[in-house]
């Protein structure tokens, strides 16, 4: 029996009112089922966003900051150079991306988790013990997934978000995860899926 460990996010109230996001790390014996993006079910009160908006915040804020922590892991480790350079965009746009959803999420009274939940950290340690040619495949594999989860939440957010900032973000990033996703197909190192 293999023991895994889990990040769950918790939510309380500050003094001033404010949603906060916590991470506790839990010991699960057996296997771990979990949704790459799931955040757990967690509900709270969290300003002027609706549960809907307050779960695509949650979901896409992990896929961002999980694309931006592999890419930083692929440019130091990408064989092929449009692997590098994909990796390098990545982390110029996911961390943009990341400080406008934080500023609206602030602007709730969300505070989100600045760290990386176990599913997500798992699957960056993994990339990071691979090399050569199959880390390029891997990282490329890894972010055709993310990029078709989190652009269908971008996508549905843009349609049907309630809160306007949020509609807004969702409509301008399904954009940027567009053209990633251009930007994965063109590349040479392998990516194979031609799915989404």
């Amino acid at each position: 029996m293999k023991i895994l460990t889990s990040t769950k996010l918790k939510a309380t109230k500050s003094p001033d009112g404010r949603a906060r996001l916590h991470s506790f790390r839990p010991v699960w014996i057996g296997m771990l089922i979990a949704g790459s993006l799931s955040c757990g079910g967690m509900a709270f009160a969290a300003g002027s966003l609706s549960s809907s908006d307050l779960a695509f915040v949650q979901k896409v804020s992990q896929g961002g900051m999980f694309e931006v922590a592999a890419s930083k892991v692929a440019v130091e480790k990408a064989q092929a150079q449009d692997v590098t350079d994909l990796a390098n965009t990545e982390v110029h746009d996911h961390e943009l991306v990341g400080q406008k959803l934080r500023s609206i999420a602030s602007a709730n009274g969300v505070d989100l988790p600045t760290q990386l939940n176990a599913d997500f950290q798992q699957r960056v340690d993994h990339l990071s013990a691979l090399s050569g040619s199959a880390f390029d495949k891997a990282y490329l594999q890894e972010m055709g997934k993310i990029h078709a989860l989190d652009g269908a939440a971008f996508a549905k957010e843009a349609r049907t978000g309630q809160n306007a900032d949020l509609k807004a973000f969702g409509a301008e990033t399904v954009r940027i995860v567009e053209r990633h996703i251009g930007a994965l197909h063109g590349t040479d190192a392998g990516y194979t899926n031609k799915t989404f």
